[in-house]
């Protein structure tokens, strides 16, 4: 999962970008880059490093970055570390120069960066599947019959046409914000609409800005218009001029996970506010606990325990707030914010590797012991993946003092990997997976488990068509297994 970000048409392109991409640094920590173009030099300017946003860009590397048209990236590597090369945006130099980021992962990768080195006799300088994406654009485009001296209407039909080849072979969940040299600002979503994309513009001087997440254009003043449909092409000519179609529509199912976890709580997926779902996962979930508490019996449906008594709701900060002070509001039980939070501590789900994790967990949270002692805590988390933060959690709760230790999640049991651009390409990583929620309870070490219920997510969420994957193994781009050389660097 990463964010992406682009604008045309504002004197401070870069610099509303670079603002943007603040908005945007939950989506991903690994790294961060920016690409310019300058319309009278005919030239692209690039800056992209390791880290933050705020360690990527000091004044000189911003006022390098010239140019009314920026797209940037904030990158979280779901395979492996980062490597310089493998830093976004990343341009081809033709035809005309491509400049492109992304948010998502090819499923086929491995099938396709084979058939580019075999029918285009191109190396491929990196393990990126953005790399795929731009040779495939690059591809249509150079196909075209039309591009010279074509007006902006005319080269918006043959940059349709090269997308339109894009979504036919390309497999997985894929947003794209991208430059063409001299032409203007282009961006597409993939026919199921896995990952978010959404158009904004600003009154004031009339520039358009494209963003995984509305947060990003409220931070800069524009407008959300509306979200990028599913199979659709926006292009935006350095004139103003905005050109739309939509090319290909299958099935469309957008990632539950944005609403649960990643998305910034005041940001708007699909016009779903993230806040307001947030806030009926909590809802939903104390209905859940209401029902076991009623019949006296643990998640796992035994006898062992008699009664359920919860002295307070506790968060597992930042993203479960929301649905915890919704869940404490139903069940009428104090809410505690305990769990006090190194404010410096990266992200602990999207560190790469497990032993990073739990490192940073280490000085992540700690419990406040004197509010803890003697009590029985129900921890509300949004999800429980790999079983990593919620076993050490119990861990320090226990420490503190706890007498019985419970756990909620707003997310029900994810049970297999994900291929479109979360980390956990792999099911053997899963707490859940060929456990049942008893089971589960006993790996993480809590007195109680429970997980929202698939109807209660999806009412909760309130659109139509979710892609569940993870949850259910319904596919939405059908995968049988791990693929063979899966790539998960967007």
């Amino acid at each position: 999962m990463c964010g992406v970000m682009g604008v045309i048409g504002s004197q401070s392109a870069s610099r509303d970008v670079y603002a943007g991409l603040l908005a945007l640094q939950h989506r991903g920590q690994d790294a961060a880059g920016i690409l310019s173009f300058n319309s009278p030099e005919q030239r692209f300017h690039l800056v992209r490093g390791a880290g933050l946003v705020s360690q990527t860009f000091n004044r000189s590397a911003m006022n390098s970055l010239s140019g009314d048209a920026a797209i940037g990236h904030t990158r979280y590597s779901t395979v492996g570390r980062t490597e310089d090369r493998d830093i976004q945006p990343s341009i081809v130099p033709q035809p005309f120069g491509i400049g492109m980021a992304h948010n998502g992962n090819l499923s086929n990768y491995k099938a396709l960066a084979d058939k580019i080195r075999a029918s285009q006799n191109r190396y491929l300088q990196t393990g990126n599947d953005l790399e795929v994406l731009q040779c495939l654009l690059a591809e249509g485009l150079s196909s075209s019959t039309a591009r010279e001296n074509a007006p902006g209407c005319f080269f918006f039909d043959d940059l349709r046409r090269a997308v339109e080849l894009v979504f036919d072979v390309a497999r997985g969940g894929y947003a794209v914000v991208g430059i063409i040299a001299g032409k203007g600002m282009y961006a597409f979503r993939d026919p199921n609409g896995i990952r978010p994309l959404v158009l904004g513009r600003r009154d004031g001087d009339g520039s358009h800005a494209v963003a995984s997440e509305t947060s990003a254009l409220n931070i800069t003043g524009h407008r959300p218009v509306r979200h990028i449909e599913p199979g659709e092409i926006i292009f935006i000519e350095n004139n103003g001029a905005l050109h739309s179609a939509r090319t290909k529509v299958t099935r469309h199912a957008p990632c539950m996970f944005e609403w649960v976890y990643f998305a910034s709580a005041e940001s708007q997926i699909e016009g779903r506010g993230v806040y307001g779902a947030r806030l009926e996962l909590g809802r939903a979930l104390a209905k859940i606990i209401s029902q076991r508490q009623a019949a006296g019996a643990r998640s796992s449906g035994d006898s062992a325990c008699e009664s359920l008594e919860i002295d307070m709701v506790v968060p597992v900060p930042d993203t479960s707030r929301t649905a915890a002070i919704a869940l404490a509001e139903t069940l009428k039980i104090p809410y505690r914010d305990v769990l006090i939070k190194n404010r410096y501590v990266f992200r602990s789900f999207i560190l790469n590797t497990q032993e990073e994790r739990e490192r940073a967990l280490k000085i992540k949270l700690a419990p406040v012991a004197s509010e803890i002692e003697g009590k029985n805590v129900l921890l509300v988390d949004d999800s429980i993946v790999r079983g990593t933060t919620a076993r050490r959690l119990v861990g320090l709760v226990r420490e503190a003092g706890a007498r019985k230790v419970y756990m909620a999640s707003t997310c029900p049991p994810v049970r297999h990997p994900c291929f479109y651009g979360i980390d956990f390409p792999d099911a053997r990583g899963l707490v859940a997976h060929g456990r049942e929620e008893s089971e589960v309870a006993d790996e993480i070490g809590v007195d109680g488990l429970f997980y929202l219920d698939m109807r209660g997510l999806r009412e909760a969420i309130g659109l139509p068509a979710l892609c569940t994957a993870c949850l259910d193994g319904d596919y939405p781009v059908p995968v049988a297994q791990a693929p063979e050389g899966f790539c998960g660097e967007g």
